[in-house]
């Protein structure tokens, strides 16, 4: 019979003696320590899952340093030994989510599966996607997306504008009618999840307090213009804890189709390179291929595929 619970201190070494050895994104143990140190892992977000006190399985959830509730679980494993691994794997993740939401978290931690950029089908790294798939739908995150995880480095060289658009700063409230516009008829799989359940403006407000929540500078903000000064879109440059980040970028829906969205990841890319950007990361759905297309075209590889599973909104 298993048993689950969150950790303590002192099962510190228990938590980084336990190695992942199948092909799908794991988190080393001197990546735990240093994110452990900042606050970013914390013994009441990771868990283990016991048989008769021998750890046969854990579950390490990473939040912001100054944060109160994690946001994604980074790494589930379940041993092979388990006759289930799935089940036990839902379980695992079902009791932390439990406990996160008697914690007053106002929304469940998603999962995030990190894979690379390699041939799934009759491989090992589909049997690791599989059983981890079944325990993430087991558990009650039903919600899943496929996402790219992207990167610019000099060596692309920097993306050629045109010259279609200038940019100019803004009011936070000139910023939320943009998001809002924007929002409308997105291809992105969560904003397009976010204005069903919420509505085009409260959507937009909780996309726009994401970004200013995350590491970049409200000050980097920049409403894109056309030359007649009429508004197409956001650039939104900005970081995570690790890298210069794309952030958020769009184009207003009447105005879509001009070549507008390259102009404006150009801009975002030029102005991290000229910071000093040795990286830039960037994410998109892998349904959004408009936007896909948009970062090839900008010097952006794909480095690794994401898949997200995430609680409907009615949880």
């Amino acid at each position: 019979m298993l048993s689950f619970r969150p950790t303590t201190d002192a099962d510190l070494a228990r938590v980084t003696a336990m190695t992942v050895d199948e092909p799908v994104g794991t988190i080393s143990a001197d990546r735990y320590l240093a994110e452990r140190d900042q606050g970013m892992y914390r013994p009441g977000w990771t868990w283990l899952a016991e048989d008769a006190g021998r750890p046969v399985g854990r579950a390490l959830w990473w939040g912001r340093p100054d944060g109160d509730h994690p946001l994604a679980l980074d790494c589930l494993h379940v041993d092979p030994s388990v006759p289930d691994r799935a089940e036990a794997g839902a379980a695992l993740i079902a009791a932390g989510l439990r406990a996160f939401a008697r914690q007053g978290a106002a929304k469940l931690p998603l999962y995030n599966l990190t894979l690379p950029e390699a041939p799934r089908e009759g491989t090992a790294l589909a049997s690791a996607v599989d059983w981890r798939r079944s325990a993430a739908l087991g558990a009650g995150l039903t919600q899943e997306v496929e996402r790219l995880r992207l990167e610019w480095t000099p060596s692309a060289g920097l993306p050629a504008a045109r010259g279609l658009l200038t940019y100019t700063e803004g009011t936070d409230e000139e910023f939320l009618d943009v998001f809002r516009r924007i929002a409308v008829g997105s291809l992105d799989a969560e904003t397009r999840r976010e204005v069903a359940a919420l509505g085009a403006g409260a959507a937009a407000r909780k996309e726009m307090d994401f970004y200013l929540d995350c590491p970049g500078e409200r000050a980097w903000w920049r409403l894109a213009r056309t030359t007649d000064g009429e508004v197409a879109g956001l650039a939104l440059p900005s970081a995570t804890p690790y890298h210069r980040n794309v952030g958020y970028l769009g184009v207003v829906p009447e105005l879509r189709g001009r070549g507008y969205v390259h102009e404006i990841l150009a801009e975002i890319t030029r102005f991290h390179a000229e910071a000093g950007a040795e990286r830039i990361t960037a994410t998109t759905d892998t349904g959004n291929a408009p936007m896909a297309a948009a970062f090839a075209r900008a010097g952006y590889r794909t480095t690794e595929i994401r898949l997200i599973w995430s609680a409907p909104d009615s949880a």
